[in-house]
């Protein structure tokens, strides 16, 4: 796979991810408290590591390299 098909890839699961928590932040709380323990273990997670591997990934592949 190519390295820009790979961060379109990145890209559009960060996107997606991101509306979800944005679906959280300006829902009605009465129902994002049902779905709290998806938001805190799943997608913010998720988020944070395809924006940091989007950031740094460079730096990462760098480091865990065998050259």
């Amino acid at each position: 796979m190519s390295p820009n098909a790979k961060q379109s890839i990145l890209r559009w699961i960060h996107i997606i991810f991101g509306l979800f928590i944005v679906a959280y932040i300006y829902g009605p709380p009465a129902e994002t408290v049902k779905y709290i323990s998806f938001f805190r273990y799943i997608y913010l997670p998720v988020l944070l590591l395809t924006g940091l591997w989007m950031w740094k990934g460079h730096v990462i592949r760098r480091l865990f390299s065998k050259e």
